[in-house]
């Protein structure tokens, strides 16, 4: 159906609004079976490349040369290092780090948001390892005391680690108690309900499968609308000097 050139996705310099409507899918190199809906890459000037990967069974998604987080959306993908196999489920993630040699195929039909990112190492830091786990596992804990805004750190908060990755569920009427402005930029999916997102001088509409790119300083701000919980997977570069 024609939408007479109306689409709720926006893009400007310091923030990117990117809604199902407007989805457009690619190829990427090595993936068989599969296809790729890039939200979020240097283009638009990130740091770091987040794509939603949709995958037929038996679909595989491909090598990269750069740290990669995984969130399996919905189906079921077996995931394969050198040493270790994981079956992974709605719920299920994995970080795998630069250079490290994995395989994951669908073994029915798959949808994973995908985090890419070059790795920045620290003198003196050991290398990040494997990690694979379930969010609904990872520690629940209020953002400000607020209990009706909860927060599940999916990658440690340790020096190793170049960014962090987070699911963050607010109850209806629940609010970030200000807006943001900062060096961090984020990466955003909805993953349930909906609510208002400032996003630099703009307010807007989201819901789930929508997804939200902010540059640093962009300002910030979320309240959940609705009957229902809204939650989001969000990522931000961590552990890092200013200057590199």
């Amino acid at each position: 159906m024609h939408n007479l050139g109306h689409t709720r996705s926006v893009n400007h310099r310091d923030h990117l609004l990117h809604t199902p409507d407007a989805f457009v899918r690619t190829t990427l190199p090595g993936m068989e079976r599969a296809a790729a809906i890039v939200h979020i890459s240097p283009a638009i000037g990130a740091a770091f490349t987040q794509y939603t990967a949709e995958l037929e069974p038996g679909g595989t998604l491909g090598p990269t040369y750069a740290q990669r987080f995984l969130y399996l959306l919905e189906g079921a993908a077996d995931l394969a290092t050198e040493v270790s196999f994981h079956s992974l489920t709605p719920g299920s993630f994995a970080y795998l780090p630069q250079g490290t040699p994995h395989t994951l195929t669908a073994q029915r039909s798959t949808r994973l948001a995908v985090i890419e990112k070059p790795y920045e190492p620290l003198e003196h830091t050991p290398s990040p390892e494997v990690l694979v786990g379930r969010e609904d596992s990872a520690l629940s804990t209020p953002l400000n005391d607020d209990p009706d805004l909860q927060v599940r750190a999916l990658v440690p908060a340790s020096p190793a680690h170049d960014f962090a990755v987070n699911t963050m569920t607010y109850q209806p009427g629940a609010a970030l108690s200000q807006v943001e402005v900062h060096i961090m930029e984020h990466g955003l999916v909805m993953l349930e309900g909906g609510g208002i997102y400032r996003l630099g001088n703009n307010w807007y509409p989201v819901t789930a499968g929508d997804v939200i790119w902010m540059a640093p300083y962009c300002p910030q701000w979320f309240a959940a609308i609705g009957k229902r919980p809204a939650k989001y997977l969000i990522y931000k570069d961590a552990n890092r000097h200013p200057l590199g």
